[in-house]
């Protein structure tokens, strides 16, 4: 167990993790040539075409070094912030962490959030300076920035180049040197913890585990803990570039189990597998239930694939345990689910996955966040949606979820973000330097005006550079109206919304603006309006496509082209009573672009 290191990568969006940990595998033999690739930890397509990390992976390498072979068990995390649920799980499972930090770019939000994961779980941190071969380095600033966060000497900074393999050998020397290993008795009950999981078609689900305590051979009858339900062992085994069946997996490795489960609720992130003859005497302390951020609802295209959706983000819950959904009905979608995420990115990606994986093609309404909402009768109710909205003659207050972003900037962006931050009623709660040309940012937003186009006009005005991650803050009172979208008359449940009585205006105009852009031409006019209550506050119509009926009329008198128009009123008001309006997927998403 001396010669067990369990580690992971930690860093911002970009900075190099799966370069880097490609690097490593290639330096330790661990991929052959023939195999190599960039992002080769990156196995799924939607992670390869955006260049980015969406799940955490697990791998094995060896490693020798002064006579002595180690065992060295790597995780490459995501950077985005809406994946940070996948960080906290990959830093459960080590002793240790290499915090990147981009070279060109210096520390940014996600750097500084995730090493506090990592300080609070007690990790050895390794800072690691990537991309010192770069025109546009700026090393020696960098590394006073990485000393001013981390308390660190200079000499402890790691410089590499992960694109070039510079500076590799002398990183591996440092991981078998800093990390320490595993803690753990070998003849204890077993005790290992479930980090991550899978649904294999043909197998069923597949939990990865990190062994604290004992150890798991193939046939061992095991307990899952918290799920309370007892299987045999009937693979095991450790993760390398492909899983490697063993004959046994011992205290401090992270390995792999298949038991034959066919019902994905049986595994649960954070749960401890433990032998059902010979149980420990606690489990292992899992991991915080993640809370989710932003709510939108997804419903099937065709409502006989209702149950079909619900295997679908079963299985997908598997593999990312920050997805929560449950049943919902909506008067224009009929049945389909209300699904909670981190974010905005990680919708998209589940929606994307969703058709790719599934071949589920869905239709995902406006994105929201929870409010709670205290009646006059003195009840609480917690509302995911406009529709659970009671009359507003009924509600005494609404109360709305706030964050505390962190937003580091370039000192020249510092007007036009503030100004962003003021027009979403954001309060500035402190500003602090890093360095002379970067400073730090903390506001108090409240978490429904950055759900739909903060993150992306936070990039625009900074030309890229201004890096934001938040957590939540708590509840605060907020005096918001439900704005209803109607078609021809008839609400849209789909697309109401929540919003801040001053902007209700505002926001309800651009709407219909929009939604006149992405909703077809029918044979007869589509008035689209947005209503507070009963109270029209814009309008917008799509006009009919028409036929000209009155061209054989090429001559006589006028009343014979006037009869001919009346004719083809009626049948159009005839057409409009019995008629549907298709609302295309886009039209749903029109909200986010607004200001586009």
């Amino acid at each position: 167990m001396k010669n067990i290191r369990n580690f992971c990568i930690i860093a911002h969006i970009d900075h190099g993790k799966s370069t880097l940990a490609d690097r490593l595998l290639q330096w330790t033999d661990t991929v052959s040539e023939r195999d190599s690739r960039a992002q080769v930890l990156d196995d799924m397509d939607i992670e390869r075409e955006r260049g980015i990390t969406i799940k955490s992976h697990a791998i094995q390498m060896n490693y020798r070094e002064g006579g002595e072979e180690y065992v060295l068990n790597l995780i490459d995390t995501p950077g985005h912030v809406d994946f940070s649920y996948e960080v906290s799980r990959a830093i459960a499972a080590c002793e240790g962490a290499l915090l990147i930090v981009d070279a060109t770019q210096g520390i940014q939000a996600q750097t500084i959030s995730n090493l506090y994961l990592a300080i609070e779980h007690n990790l050895t941190i390794i800072p690691v300076l990537n991309k010192i071969d770069m025109d546009a380095a700026m090393v020696e600033e960098v590394k006073d920035q990485i000393v001013d966060l981390l308390a660190c000497d200079r000499e402890e900074i790691l410089s590499v180049s992960a694109k070039m393999g510079l500076g590799i050998e002398a990183l591996l020397h440092e991981i078998v040197t800093r990390i320490p290993p595993p803690t753990g008795e070998a003849e204890a009950p077993l005790q290992a913890l479930i980090f991550d999981s899978h649904y294999n078609a043909f197998r069923g689900v597949v939990a990865y585990f990190r062994i604290y305590s004992g150890s798991i051979h193939k046939g061992d009858h095991v307990k899952f803990v918290n799920a309370g339900s007892d299987y045999y062992a009937d693979e095991v085994g450790i993760l390398r570039l492909k899983q490697e069946p063993r004959e046994g997996v011992y205290t401090g490795d992270v390995g792999y189990i298949i038991s034959g489960i066919k019902v994905s609720k049986e595994v649960q992130m954070g749960d401890t597998i433990t032998h059902a003859d010979r149980p420990c005497a606690v489990a292992v302390e899992g991991f915080r239930p993640v809370k989710p951020m932003v709510f939108a609802g997804i419903y099937p295209t065709d409502a006989d694939d209702y149950e079909v959706l619900r295997d679908s983000l079963e299985k997908l819950r598997l593999n990312d345990a920050s997805l929560s959904f449950e049943p919902e009905a909506s008067a224009a979608l009929g049945f389909g689910f209300r699904c909670g995420f981190l974010g905005l990115l990680h919708m998209e990606i589940i929606q994307e996955r969703l058709d790719r994986e599934f071949d589920m093609d869905v239709i995902t309404t406006v994105p929201n966040v929870s409010y709670k909402v205290y009646t006059t009768k003195g009840e609480m109710l917690d509302v995911y949606n406009p529709s659970g909205l009671p009359e507003a003659n009924y509600i005494d207050k609404i109360e709305e979820p706030c964050i505390t972003a962190n937003i580091i900037t370039k000192s020249e962006y510092i007007g036009p973000i503030m100004t962003l931050c003021v027009g979403k009623r954001g309060i500035l709660k402190n500003q602090v330097y890093l360095t002379t040309d970067r400073i730090e940012l903390t506001v108090d937003l409240p978490l429904g005006e950055i759900v739909f186009d903060f993150y992306d006009r936070l990039k625009s005005i900074s030309k890229g550079y201004a890096s934001f991650d938040y957590y939540p803050s708590g509840w605060q009172s907020a005096d918001l109206v439900k704005l209803d979208i109607l078609l021809n008359g008839d609400v849209v449940d789909a697309l109401s919304s929540l919003i801040t009585r001053n902007n209700a205006y505002d926001f309800g105009r651009r709407f219909c603006e929009k939604l006149r852009e992405y909703i077809p031409r029918q044979q007869y006019d589509v008035a689209i309006q947005a209503a507070i209550g009963a109270k029209i506050i814009s309008r917008e119509t799509v006009k009919a496509l028409r036929k000209d009926v009155t061209a054989k009329c090429y001559g006589g008198d006028i009343t014979r082209k006037r009869k001919l128009l009346e004719k083809q009123k009626k049948g159009k008001k005839r057409m409009r009573q019995i008629g549907n309006v298709e609302v295309p997927q886009k039209a749903f998403l029109a909200v986010l672009k607004l200001d586009s």
